[in-house]
């Protein structure tokens, strides 16, 4: 069977959790990513405020854009 294809049921328990934790890590991020960028005035992001906030929300990253955000869309004060 295709490895991408695979069923909850028929993953092992190691990958379950893997993808658990990968899944939780992601949402952590993806919620101090858009709690930073709401409480972040405009002239404080690099690019647009919406453009970050759809693309934290919609992007399936494993936590990737979110870091993105936090590390090069914030300038530093």
């Amino acid at each position: 069977m295709n490895p991408a294809r695979q069923r909850w049921d028929d993953l092992t328990p190691a990958r379950k959790r893997l993808l658990i934790g990968v899944a939780v890590f992601d949402a952590g991020m993806r919620a101090w990513a858009l709690l930073d960028l709401r409480n972040r005035p405009v002239d404080e992001v690099n690019g647009p405020k919406a453009a970050w906030g759809l693309a934290i929300t919609v992007v399936n990253s494993a936590g990737l854009v979110p870091a993105a955000y936090l590390l090069f869309g914030r300038r530093r004060g």
